[in-house]
């Protein structure tokens, strides 16, 4: 169970880069936790739900939690979204804190 998470994980964070430009020998290294709410807010919708997938799979690993409930990820998406308009200098994890209640 671990080992696949794990791996969904991987392929989340896989397909949120994918949009990233690189040449073929360079390495790639995002630091999620570093992505600001301007940022976020001017991905493409490709890219945004990407992002929006892996944060949700990793906010669930912290959390224990091993199932999805799409209605409130849409609405925990559209929380962090709606802080972020007004926050833009702020990084996304805090508006993810903030949505979820956990600090």
């Amino acid at each position: 169970m671990k080992h696949s998470h794990a791996m969904l994980l991987a392929a989340a964070l896989v397909l949120a880069a994918g949009g990233i430009p690189s040449s073929a020998s360079a390495q790639l290294s995002v630091r999620m936790g570093d992505i600001k709410c301007e940022q976020y807010l001017a991905m493409s919708p490709e890219q945004s739900r990407n992002f929006s997938s892996w944060l949700s799979g990793w906010y669930s690993y912290q959390t224990g939690k091993t199932t999805i409930d799409l209605v409130s990820h849409q609405k925990n998406i559209a929380k962090i979204k709606d802080w972020c308009k007004f926050n833009r200098r702020e990084t996304v994890m805090s508006g993810l804190n903030r949505a979820t209640g956990s600090n």
